[in-house]
């Protein structure tokens, strides 16, 4: 092997250099957006796959499907930028990274896959390393126990089994809280640390300043993408409605399907929701999103071309009709109305929604996070009102414009307040 002169603390900021020096067990880091810790871990993982002989990588996500597009795509860019690249051997079926002269690998595998995961056999050195990448996204905590498990064998002299976690942490009710964080449940040789957009030199002005401003406008989410703090622990509207799903769309085929659309810019996303609707179970799966500031018209029109929503209905906030009339009359865009709007609109569609169920895509990341924060405002003397907080909520409001058709719709016209009224006492609510 040629030789390679890679300097960690000229790569990564203090906070991370405990991933190239320290040999416990467990490195777990929570922290903010932009905080760098992907970027760092996909290093650690290249420089531990050439450093040490022995090693061999799990890549590791709840959702496979994920994996190609952010890990994969994050590790070969690291290893361009380290000039290491040709080292590498890059394939996508299967989804493996081998390091070409000893043969060691870096697997990627999804835990909705388990059965792919103990079947793994490496072919030169050990299994002895983990990355647990967007691991708030694990679900069962017996079956990560399971996967420890798996990392068996003796190793040379000095070689030590290592699984680093990386996450944002969005509500402290999460297993992972307990399982490294906390003081007296966390597991034995642990290092466990927090990081934020402080600990990344190499963000933008613009993307610190959106952060920053975020602190004052929306603090509940600012508390977890900014400050990578735990989230909501209390008060969410949605609680229990909720979870996270990798689904096919061969299981929504025969499902009628609508898009919702919130405009937004400079601080707030322009967010579209794709749902489809099963009315006889009351479950809502949403399949895809966009979710993105400072969008034009033009790249509105484009986005929506891009995601195949022309030729479903689109339910467009109605505050913005210059936008919606762009959207038609200048770029094409077909089927797009305004939303309804009237007296108690936004508290009765809250209302039908939480009679449903939600599935949410790991495309939909934006409307993850905000049922992750979005909670019930409190009074003046600290109790809980039924009326949610105007934030973490545009794309909860472009999901509350679709459904409208299912809720409050009369033929083509939106219901009256006294309809309204009639159609939420209608399902006991």
């Amino acid at each position: 092997m040629p030789t390679v002169n890679l300097d960690y603390e000229k790569l990564v900021s203090p906070a991370y250099y405990p991933m190239f020096t320290s040999a416990d067990r467990y490195l777990a880091y929570k922290g903010s957006r932009g905080s760098g810790k992907s970027y760092a871990t996909a290093i650690k993982v290249i420089i531990d796959t050439l450093q040490y002989d022995y090693v061999n990588w799990l890549v590791l996500r709840q959702f496979f499907g994920t994996q190609k597009d952010s890990t994969f795509a994050t590790l070969k860019k690291v290893a361009y930028d380290l000039g290491v690249a040709e080292m590498f051997k890059f394939t996508v079926s299967p989804l493996e990274i081998t390091r070409k002269d000893t043969g060691q690998r870096i697997f990627f595998r999804g835990m909705d896959d388990p059965l792919k995961i103990t079947s793994i056999q490496t072919t030169h050195g050990n299994l002895c390393r983990i990355w647990a990448e967007e691991c708030y996204e694990l679900k069962d905590e017996p079956a990560l126990d399971t996967v420890e498990e798996s990392m068996r064998g003796i190793l040379p002299a000095g070689g030590f089994y290592q699984s680093v976690f990386t996450f944002n942490p969005w509500s402290d009710k999460h297993f992972l809280k307990h399982r490294f964080f906390d003081e007296k449940t966390r597991k034995a040789r642990t290092y466990s640390a927090t990081t934020t957009y402080k600990d990344n030199s190499h963000l933008n002005a613009d993307y610190v300043e959106d952060l920053e401003d975020m602190l004052k406008s929306n603090p509940n989410r600012a508390r977890v993408a900014v400050l990578g703090e735990w989230g909501v622990a209390e008060g969410l509207v949605f609680e229990g409605l909720f979870e996270q799903r990798d689904f096919g769309m061969e299981e929504i085929a025969n499902l009628p399907k609508v898009i919702g659309l919130d405009f937004g810019f400079k601080h707030d996303p322009t967010a579209a929701e794709f749902m489809a609707i099963d009315q006889k179970k009351r479950i809502v799966y949403v399949y895809d999103e966009i979710y993105q500031q400072g969008m034009l018209t033009q790249q509105i029109a484009q986005a929506l071309a891009q995601h195949k929503a022309f030729g479903l209905p689109i339910i467009a906030d109605s505050a913005e009709q210059r936008l919606i009339t762009e959207l038609q009359q200048v770029y094409g865009v077909p089927n797009i109305k305004p939303a309804g709007k009237g007296k108690d609109s936004i508290i009765q569609g809250i209302q039908f929604m939480q009679s449903y169920r939600f599935i949410i895509h790991p495309k939909a990341k934006g409307l993850w996070e905000e049922m992750n924060t979005y909670v019930y405002a409190k009074d003046k003397f600290g109790n809980w009102t039924n009326q949610p907080e105007d934030a973490n909520n545009h794309a909860i409001d472009s999901l509350r414009y679709s459904m409208a058709l299912y809720t409050f719709y009369k033929g083509n016209q939106y219901m009256n307040y006294q309809e309204r009224v009639q159609a939420v006492k209608n399902i006991g609510l």
